[in-house]
């Protein structure tokens, strides 16, 4: 009986193990698997470029909106030019074909990939597919009105002075379906907002009720550098105050399986990666229908439709909207919407995740470096769960203890398994001790390591930033000693590895030989793995390997069982 709990037990802490990189796949009720495959996509360079039927079909006025269908834009008749607008931390490319959004480069934020670049978010290349595009629809099939496809005419300054605390950009379209659109873009002083007012001018001579859709097109590739060790979410998602937070993957698009909620009158539509995201607002009240769908090959929209009040002949309407770009950052994000910041995703244990988050900050205020901080919050948590480890190394140096009386007992009765059963219990019973008392005390803990890597993995604000010596971005891996090997290896990992062996040999070891060896494959498979994790990662692992290796060791000391290293024996 005690076997087959300790080999439940070993099952439970695997699987928990497998989560800590399988978890967002089981959060999206898709099949888990320990290394996620790549969403099927086509060859980078082989993505096709918008097309002009990628507008939400112009659908008659007394017709539902049906923004699953799509029809021909206006195309651009002169020539298209891009116009290149900067502030100080966005580097924007707008296309004078419908004024759209092609291009965002993050002034403050440097690409790791790419050596004295920067990271380029939204862009329309050979190599991605990321555009913010906005139009009209809803006018009867005979006539168009402008679309994302429409040629404009740019007027206003192109850069940011170092006195201006805003830019002030517009696009106006000729008049096309008796409606003119005038977009005009407000970037404010170190600001990721960018403030979108669509003025729409009715010449038609007769009263009109348009809709305006606002949408994000993207291709289904992963982002560049993506790791096969852990995974991130990628694709559309919306909010509302019904359903909070959706996910879409664009596997579900392209098998027409979105499930999402349709209709609402707040919330945002989105597109996430690993540290940024871009995102379409509108002021709550507003009535708007989501939609996500297929364009192309490899290529997938996210947005919203809603519905304007009737402009009258000759008569003028307009309508404020915002659109987001830029990092991950969970306290910006909440001042500028609220539930802004889940895009920020910790999963299914967010609400451990944030007040981690919450004190990792604040110590971060107080302490100026994030390395620094991660090693001081886990040693408030492990602090916090002093009591409960100290039950649980108790029970395992008790286990220590009597472990030379279990084994004399298994090889002497190991023609008796049954009659063996019941001599271990029995000498369970005599020495007060429970098999079970070193896991569950740990168990418990898990939930809370998990939300702190989730954390520590999505947390943009460790891009770059250092901690000490070697380590100058905690959310790249250390390869610190790649230069002499030749591969991709580091000394924080090799720390790690050895953290790890040293509190493992410090543990009892399980009577069953097959759990011995068990216990000793699966943390030197996960180190193995630690070698590719972000540096803030694996930091904070060997913080918590030390502070657990010292509490074990006093622990064993004052209840006189010397710490001894029980080493593999893989024969």
């Amino acid at each position: 009986m005690n076997d087959i709990r300790r080999s439940i037990l070993w099952v439970i802490f695997g699987f928990t193990m497998v989560m800590l990189w399988d978890q967002w796949q089981i959060y999206n009720g898709n099949k888990a698997t320990f290394f996620p495959a790549p969403v099927a996509t086509e060859n980078k360079a082989t993505t096709p470029a918008p097309k002009t039927n990628d507008v939400p079909q112009a659908v008659r006025s007394d017709a539902a909106v049906n923004p699953n269908v799509i029809a021909a834009g206006v195309s651009s008749n002169g020539a298209r030019e891009s116009i290149d607008v900067n502030s100080d931390v966005l580097a924007l490319t707008l296309d004078s074909e419908g004024g759209s959004i092609i291009r965002v480069e993050f002034l403050k934020h440097a690409d790791v990939l790419h050596p004295g670049k920067n990271i380029v978010l939204l862009d329309e290349s050979k190599d991605r597919v990321y555009m913010a595009q906005t139009g009209l629809i809803g006018a009867p099939t005979s006539t168009a009105w402008p679309t994302h496809k429409t040629p404009m005419t740019f007027s206003g300054a192109q850069k940011m002075t170092e006195d201006q605390k805003e830019l002030v950009v517009k696009f106006s379209s000729d008049v096309v379906g008796g409606l003119q659109l005038i977009k005009t873009y407000t970037l404010t002083k170190g600001a990721y907002t960018i403030a979108v007012k669509h003025d729409i001018i009715n010449k038609s001579g007769q009263e009109v009720a348009p809709q305006l859709y606002m949408q994000l097109l993207r291709d289904g590739n992963k982002p560049d550098g993506e790791s096969s060790f852990y995974s991130t979410f990628t694709g559309p998602a919306l909010y509302n105050n019904t359903k909070k937070y959706q996910k879409v993957e664009f596997t579900d698009i392209e098998k027409d399986k979105a499930v999402f909620d349709k209709q609402a009158s707040e919330g945002y539509v989105a597109i996430v990666q690993h540290y940024f995201a871009s995102a379409w607002l509108l002021a709550d009240g507003i009535k708007r229908e989501y939609f996500v769908r297929k364009v192309d090959q490899n290529l997938f929209s996210a947005g919203m439709i809603t519905t304007l009040p009737a402009i009258e002949a000759n008569g003028k309407y307009s309508i404020d909207a915002r659109f987001f770009v830029g990092p991950q950052e969970e306290n910006n994000l909440e001042t500028i919407y609220p539930g802004l910041e889940l895009v920020k995703d910790y999963g299914w244990l967010t609400i451990l995740a944030k007040p981690l988050y919450w004190l990792l900050n604040k110590l971060n205020h107080y302490l100026g470096n994030w390395g620094w901080s991660i090693v001081a919050l886990v040693v408030l948590i492990k602090a916090a769960f002093y009591w409960l480890n100290a039950q649980a190394y108790k029970s395992m140096a008790k286990m220590k203890a009597i472990n030379p009386k279990i084994q004399e007992m298994r090889e002497r009765l190991k023609d008796s398994p049954q009659q063996m059963q019941q001599e271990m219990m029995k000498i369970y019973r005599d020495e007060k001790v429970n098999p079970l008392g070193g896991c569950l005390p740990i168990a418990i803990q898990i939930p809370v390591f998990i939300a702190l890597y989730w954390v520590l993995l999505s947390t943009v604000e460790m891009r770059n930033a250092p901690w000490v010596l070697w380590i100058h971005d905690l959310a790249a891996p250390d390869t610190s000693l790649g230069v002499w090997f030749g591969v991709p290896i580091g000394i924080l990992p090799i720390v790690m590895t050895l953290t790890t062996v040293l509190q493992t040999a410090l543990n009892p070891a399980p009577p069953d030989p097959m759990q011995a060896k068990l216990m000793w494959i699966m943390p030197l498979a996960f180190s193995v793995m630690f070698f590719f994790f972000p540096s803030g990662l694996v930091l904070y692992w060997i913080t918590n390997n030390v502070l657990s290796i010292a509490q074990q060791w006093l622990i064993n000391t004052r209840m006189g069982v010397p710490p001894q290293f029980n080493l593999p024996k893989f024969r």
